[in-house]
């Protein structure tokens, strides 16, 4: 366990943050291509040691405190018969989900054993791990695999998905026990926290997100108090009421459209994770370096008691072709200057 992510999670007042992103053990990285091109994308996930050798690749190389369960959010489609493959064009699944399909969805028994790849690979990545780095899981959020299987992408204005909203409470009836269960599997693989990652959350109203996604999160925190963290892409604070923030959340993460000092009032317990604009990794040095500056500054005007629980990270996932010696600096950046 990294010492400093669990001060994080306690909230317990330090300098120097943890440091994790999003998909850093990704198509950027050298270590991903070289194992990429030995191997497919399934492969990797689904057999353990390859699985624990994406993930520890940018932990030895970037020392972030950190790894995470190399997978996909998908794979509960797959558990439930929809089919799933990885193709140029993204991963595609085998139909979609609408009034006519949903009832060939599988039994939830034979898709909990089905997921059991992902609880092998958690323990396969700890075991190859160094003793004080912390190791966390994920699955998808509920209302973004519910998008994924209406509309085969979470990118649009998701108009069939919100038309075809009377079919979520029927889509949880599988989705939300064998969510439950996956998540247990991680948790007896090792992981330390599970992530649900909602990527399709930012795309609907704040009033859309407290009537149909946030009575699902709700059970899904209070079945592991304490143990679950939440992020979602393209939210603001005002979608999170009290209700929301008063559950048992580990932590929450925000994107970079969020103004991070500001969400350690949203979630006032916990770890709060991010976010800085991964598009900025890109920029050439000067600019890259100044745009670290400026969103470390707010940060250091803190004092310790008021950024207690920050993980420091992305907005988002680290993009494809991001320069590695831009991550490389800002971890040494991050550390140098909050030291």
């Amino acid at each position: 366990m990294n010492t400093l992510f669990k001060n994080a999670q306690q909230r317990t007042p330090q300098a120097v943050p943890p440091i994790w992103f999003m998909r850093q053990a990704g198509r950027y990285h050298k270590h991903y291509q070289g194992l990429r091109s030995q191997h497919s994308f399934m492969d990797l996930c689904k057999k353990p040691e390859l699985a624990a050798q994406v993930a520890l690749g940018p932990v030895a190389e970037f020392d972030f405190d950190v790894s995470i369960l190399f997978s996909d959010i998908l794979f509960p489609l797959e558990a439930l018969g929809m089919g799933l493959d990885y193709t140029d064009h993204g991963p595609q699944l085998g139909f979609k989900l609408n009034p006519e399909t949903i009832n060939t969805l599988g039994s939830v028994d034979k898709a909990v054993e089905f997921m059991s790849f992902q609880k092998e690979a958690m323990k396969a990545t700890r075991a190859v791990l160094p003793s004080n780095k912390s190791l966390i899981g994920f699955v998808g959020g509920p209302w973004t695999l519910f998008v994924y299987a209406v509309e085969g992408s979470h990118a649009g204005s998701l108009i069939q998905s919100k038309t075809l909203i009377h079919l979520f409470p029927k889509f949880l009836e599988k989705m939300y026990p064998l969510l439950k269960e996956n998540i247990r599997l991680q948790f007896e693989g090792g992981a330390e926290t599970v992530m649900v990652f909602d990527t399709a959350a930012g795309e609907v109203s704040p009033l859309f997100f407290q009537e149909w996604i946030q009575p699902v999160l709700a059970r899904i925190a209070q079945d592991y108090p304490g143990k679950i963290g939440y992020y979602s892409k393209g939210t603001q604070s005002v979608f999170f009421n009290k209700a929301f923030a008063e559950l048992p959340w580990a932590g929450q993460g925000f994107d970079h459209r969020c103004w991070i000092p500001d969400s350690f009032k949203v979630q006032n317990k916990g770890f709060v994770q991010g976010n800085f604009d991964q598009s900025l990794l890109f920029m050439d040095d000067s600019d890259f370096k100044k745009a670290l500056q400026t969103f470390l500054t707010p940060m250091k005007a803190m004092t310790l008691q008021e950024r207690a629980g920050w993980v420091c990270g992305l907005g988002h996932g680290v993009l494809p072709k991001t320069p590695e010696k831009n991550v490389k600096l800002f971890v040494e950046t991050v550390r140098k200057e909050l030291a």
